[in-house]
């Protein structure tokens, strides 16, 4: 007994070292993987911002909510992921009580912002197919402007106004059960329970119909028009947009349902009944929302996947012929000028298409 009591105190220490090797481990790949999703998701909504801005292809009713979302998603990753991860990662909120109303009321606004936009996305995809020659009357830029005001009016209300006035508070008093080293949205079964319903279960039901009945007008559509060439050609690009938005749904769907349904059930059955590991599991899985977006319409939507590369070309040649221009010689500029000269009937001036000057001049070029 005595010599296994000296065995096991031996190995005591080891094992405590590997131990705290392992939880270091942790920490340092845990710290990647949310520094990886910050970037994503910041760089990635302002590539998006950036595509339709310069593009004019992209320049569309239906694309100003997409915009609405990306600067969404752009404010998330900017004003509240930073924080959540510098939270999650020291396991206490060294910012202060003020701060961290603020904090809750940005993350539950942009959150539910995000789903209303991808409510009126839909919406604005279901006028576009079953009724496309009243689209232009039915979507306007009025009614367009009247849906962005409506989305973060509710937005706001949802989560600034009711966290400061402590109707999320389980004992009707603002903020008198945070701990100063906690920091998260309170919630009582009124609070969940509505939330949940205006911000994720109504919403995300309305948009099921809404992509089913799409899905089926499009499908009769492309039996019947089979034969036609470019009516074919247009309904296709129509249906693929389609196709991308439902994708893009389909990711919330996934990212964010793991989280409401905790979010509920901690509402009903207070925060004791929800671990916090799982907690903070489907809290990331949503905030990853934020960053597939971009990738989702640069992989299935060939003309956010145009424009993307555009973007990066124009800037790519915009700067390789700046420099060029201060190297060279005047005899390298007129054999240069009679090169593009000579090269011209093969090709067109990509750096005139890529930065969106003189497009009228290249159009015949740009379509083919």
């Amino acid at each position: 007994m005595a010599g296994l009591g000296g065995h096991l105190h031996v190995l005591g220490p080891s094992l405590r070292c590997r131990l705290r090797h392992a939880r270091r481990l942790a920490r340092i790949t845990i710290s990647m993987i949310l520094m990886v999703l910050i970037f994503i998701t910041i760089a990635g909504n302002v590539v998006v911002c950036l595509a339709v801005g310069l593009n004019r292809r992209l320049r569309s009713l239906t694309n100003c909510f997409i915009v609405s979302l990306a600067i969404t998603d752009l404010l998330l990753g900017l004003l509240v992921l930073p924080f959540s991860a510098i939270y999650q990662l020291s396991s206490n909120w060294s910012f202060g009580q003020i701060f961290c109303n603020i904090y809750t009321s940005l993350d539950v606004m942009l959150c539910t912002a995000s789903i209303l936009n991808l409510f009126m996305i839909s919406l604005d995809r279901y006028c576009a197919v079953t009724d496309p020659l009243r689209y232009p009357v039915l979507v306007t830029p009025v009614r367009v402007a009247i849906s962005l005001v409506f989305i973060w009016v509710i937005s706001i209300t949802l989560s600034f106004l009711s966290i400061h006035l402590g109707w999320n508070s389980r004992n009707m008093t603002i903020n008198v059960n945070y701990n100063i080293s906690k920091c998260k949205v309170q919630v009582n079964e009124v609070y969940g329970l509505v939330d949940g319903l205006v911000t994720f279960y109504l919403p995300l039901l309305i948009m099921c119909i809404t992509y089913y009945r799409i899905f089926k007008i499009a499908r009769d559509q492309a039996k019947r028009i089979n034969h036609i060439s470019s009516w074919n050609a247009a309904t296709i690009k129509e249906h693929k947009a389609t196709v991308t938005l439902a994708a893009v749904m389909g990711a919330f769907i996934v990212c964010w349902f793991p989280y409401f349904t905790v979010f509920v059930y901690r509402g009903l059955r207070g925060d004791e009944a929800i671990n916090e590991v799982i907690e903070a599991i489907v809290l990331w899985l949503g905030y990853a929302n934020s960053a597939l977006n971009p990738i989702l319409y640069a992989t299935l939507n060939r003309d956010f996947r145009t424009a993307y590369q555009q973007l990066f070309r124009c800037r790519s040649t915009s700067y390789n012929s700046h420099d060029a221009s201060l190297r060279s010689t005047n005899s390298q500029l007129s054999r240069s000028q009679s090169r593009e000269h000579k090269g011209q009937e093969e090709k067109p001036l990509k750096l005139q298409v890529w930065c969106g000057t003189e497009v009228t001049a290249l159009q015949g070029a740009t379509d083919r």
